[in-house]
């Protein structure tokens, strides 16, 4: 795809009790200086303390909203096309399956491929980081499995959480071995992976030792190779 994906393994303002240095960097891509943010809580079943949380992260320095897809207050229903109109949509965790689900119901995958493609940036957490591969490791259905749905605006799979969630890790490893997933990258809590065009700018990390890998299918195995990351200021 055409245009600039952040992909966070977990962590941002939904973490961090201060400021988050990659909601900061994602702030600093768009080039202006109060951009228009647009959170899109649908993994989540648009959680009300959710959306608080991104509101007060973001008010004071850029243009927060919320795309709402089940009209919770005061939000209401929005025309997804407005999301055209946004510098930066930031996707939030919960459920990868539901999202796409939902998403697809009411448009977004087109609305967002072109938005992406006119310059608005795509970001997100978690179910937010799954959701723009072609694959995923998720925990929509209970326990952790491989899901081969997503929207394919990366090539490959993802797993988030990688170090943080017990047996994201050795599944995933798994998954890419038997070839029930394809190769992709593994971010742990705290890291994000910058796309644009569909290629690997660079990993980043508001804290130290938390790592992220590109993990293929060797001849004895999944291999991991781990990528470097620059720990922002």
């Amino acid at each position: 795809m055409i245009g600039t994906v952040l992909a966070l393994g977990g962590g941002g303002f939904s973490t961090l009790d201060g400021a988050s240095a990659i909601d900061d960097h994602l702030l600093a891509l768009t080039g202006k200086d109060e951009p228009k943010v647009c959170f899109v809580p649908t993994a989540s079943g648009d959680a009300d303390p959710y959306i608080e949380t991104f509101v007060a992260a973001f008010t004071g320095r850029a243009q927060p909203s919320v795309l709402s897809l089940f009209c919770h207050d005061p939000w209401g229903y929005l025309d997804p096309a407005m999301l055209l109109t946004q510098d930066v949509v930031y996707v939030g965790g919960g459920s990868t399956a539901n999202l796409l689900a939902v998403w697809r119901l009411h448009g977004l995958p087109d609305i967002l491929r072109t938005a992406a493609a006119n310059g608005t940036i795509l970001a997100g957490i978690s179910a937010g980081m799954n959701c723009w591969f072609e694959a995923s490791s998720t925990d929509s259905y209970g326990s952790l499995a491989p899901l081969s749905d997503g929207l394919g605006f990366l090539p490959g799979s993802a797993c988030p959480h990688y170090l943080e969630e017990p047996d994201r890790r050795e599944k995933y490893l798994g998954w890419v071995a038997s070839g029930a997933l394809p190769a992709g990258y593994a971010v742990d809590q705290h890291t994000a992976l910058v796309f644009h065009d569909g290629r690997l700018v660079e990993a980043i990390s508001e804290e130290a030792e938390h790592p992220a890998y590109r993990v293929e299918r060797g001849p004895h195995g999944a291999v991991e190779t781990e990528l470097p990351v620059r720990v922002l200021a």
